[in-house]
């Protein structure tokens, strides 16, 4: 057995940051893959002793895996069962759906929440062996709400920050958990929890109170002999690094071959989710289908390319939403399409970056209109490619962005009407208005990017600097906020 190495800094989240890729002779190569808190932390984890604990993906015996770039990998195991019940059940059939809003029925079955408290002690005690003496363990979503508490109990010497990158409900919603008091309790383990936006801080807040009945504010909460801070930290993406590769000839030379194969249309509105029902796919294209029955758009001008991405193809209401989407791409297509002149162009496969970023390049309208989203990184990887200040960001109300880039066309996804007004209103836009909107949500996103928002957490949860300060000792020149201030500006930006 190798020597158990311990680190200074232990990220937890349900997968590895790491993607498993086939080489040209059949062997297995682990990669850093491209994840937007990979991108966060980066910086931080070659600077200091760090490890990732994590599920590689797959069932059975855990691999033992290099480490990457510098940071270690600690591997989880999950059984198949585990996978049914603690991933497909009661993570994403359970929790998923309530905590957006209920666009679907969350199921309640035993079995799934026995595997969601074995597979989250699992977690922590993997967490507890590789994390050193007075460690910082940052966990993270949905999948391990009950790790820091779990952590806790065997670790009270660590220091545990817990992040909710989904939204967090409504006390009237939480309630429906069978195991709503446990759940809180697993978070409040954590010194610091954080939230995508104020409004999620004070659901939680709220709920304590109600359901535990300790004493809470929207920023600070009393457990024992402890105080649990909590707030609104809303996360990005590297900004840079998106604006840098959108600016590569290859990819401008891409986007323009895009354009041509698409025939050269007058507009491309653009839309690029993961195939998730809350994502509002269906009511985009019945908006879509009305603009062009009503003459609004011509199929030989205006063209929509909807990228749907395959997920937890496992799950039944995934499947069937697959099947429904599919069907009214062919109904429109049928209906309104012209030989070599689709009304969509609809497209499954996954993207590379460059790609996803000559994609972003091509589109005149990028169409973002979740039913519920935590935050909604495409919107803000939009933004950034559009080095040309040019292109319009229609996005939800409901998408944590709306927030922060208030000057797209916001929509409300619920509203036929009114998304089909906002499609229109992007689509007729004025350059110059168009223009003005772009270069002000472009400035935040370079003000506020990815390594902005783990320098406010970590400052917040990480009280001897040291972790910071290894961070900004890089060649990377942002500057970091105290903690009070930056929590207060990042409660701002989340809306509250």
């Amino acid at each position: 057995m190798p020597e158990m190495r311990q680190s200074s800094l232990v990220v937890v989240a349900n997968r590895l940051p790491i993607d498993d890729n086939q080489a040209p002779d059949g062997a297995c190569e682990w990669r850093r893959s491209p994840g937007g808190l990979v991108s966060a932390l980066h910086p931080l984890l070659r600077h200091t002793p760090a490890t990732w604990v994590g599920w590689a993906g797959g069932t059975g015996t855990a691999p033992a895996l290099p480490d990457v770039d510098g940071v270690r990998m600690h591997t989880v195991a999950l059984s198949h069962d585990d996978l049914r019940d603690h991933y497909e059940g009661f993570a994403n059939a359970t929790l998923w759906p309530l905590y957006h809003d209920s666009v679907e029925q969350p199921q309640h079955h035993r079995r799934w929440w026995e595997a969601y408290q074995r597979v989250n002690q699992r977690f922590a005690e993997a967490t507890s062996e590789v994390a050193e003496q007075g460690a910082v363990v940052w966990v993270q979503d949905y999948h391990l709400h009950l790790v820091p508490g779990q952590l806790r109990a065997l670790r009270p010497d660590l220091r545990i920050g817990f992040f909710l990158h989904v939204p967090f409900p409504p006390p009237e919603l939480f309630m429906q958990l069978p195991r709503r008091a446990e759940l809180l309790r697993g978070m409040l383990g954590a010194d610091l929890v954080g939230f995508q936006r104020a409004q999620a801080a004070h659901n939680f807040a709220q709920l304590v109170t109600k359901v535990l009945e300790l004493p809470a504010t929207d920023r600070r909460i009393g457990i024992d002999d402890r105080v649990v801070r909590i707030g609104a930290f809303p996360v990005s993406i590297d900004t840079a690094e998106m604006a840098a590769l959108a600016s590569r000839p290859d990819v401008a030379a891409r986007a323009r071959r895009l354009r041509q194969d698409l025939g050269d249309p007058r507009q491309v509105i653009l839309s690029v989710d993961r195939m998730d029902y809350t994502k509002g796919i269906e009511q985009r294209l019945k908006a879509y289908s009305e603009l062009l029955a009503g003459g609004d758009v011509k199929v030989r001008d205006t063209v929509l390319v909807q990228v749907a991405m395959p997920s937890r193809e496992r799950v039944g209401q995934y499947q069937i939403l697959r099947e429904r989407i599919e069907r009214e791409v062919g109904r429109i297509n049928g209906e309104f399409g012209r030989v070599g002149e689709p009304a969509i162009h609809y497209l499954t496969r996954p993207f590379d970056r460059a790609e996803l970023a000559a994609l972003y390049r091509v589109a005149d309208v990028m169409a973002v209109t979740p039913l519920r989203d935590g935050m909604n990184l495409v919107a803000k990887e939009y933004v950034a490619a559009r080095v040309d200040d040019d292109g319009a960001l229609l996005l939800s109300e409901f998408a944590g962005t709306a927030a922060e880039l208030s000057q797209a066309y916001l929509v409300n996804p619920h509203d036929l009407e009114g998304l089909k007004q906002g499609l229109r209103a992007a689509l007729r836009a004025s350059p110059a208005d168009v223009t003005e909107r772009m270069r002000a949500m472009r400035a935040h996103l370079h003000r506020h990017d990815i390594r902005a928002w783990a320098r406010s957490y970590l400052s917040a949860l990480d009280e001897t600097g040291t972790l910071v300060s290894r961070l900004t000792s890089t060649d990377d020149t942002v500057r970091v906020p105290r903690p009070a201030t930056r929590a207060a500006s990042a409660a701002h930006h989340a809306g509250g």
